[in-house]
């Protein structure tokens, strides 16, 4: 290994860290490495754009009303009118 950082956890994160390194069978260092590897991984999420970040939920479900884009504000004004 070339280089090395020291990080602060907080308790909780500690804890699980600990748990998580026992339950897997390898070191703490081994599974920060392993989280960190798989983090940096993914890509820069939190730099796109919103709509990016979720593209893939898009049309993903059905709400079996077939103008609720167009006619959404009409359809929460009633929902709320109901909750009443």
């Amino acid at each position: 290994m070339d280089d090395q950082i020291t990080v602060r956890l907080p308790t909780p994160l500690g804890r699980t860290l600990r748990r998580t390194s026992r339950r897997l069978g390898r070191r703490p260092s081994h599974v920060v490495r392993m989280a960190l590897e798989a983090f940096l991984q993914e890509g820069p999420s939190a730099d796109g754009k919103r709509a990016e970040r979720v593209e893939h939920l898009i049309g993903s479900l059905s709400s079996g009303i077939p103008d609720l884009a167009e006619r959404h504000r009409e359809y929460v004004l009633a929902s709320l009118k109901r909750a009443r």
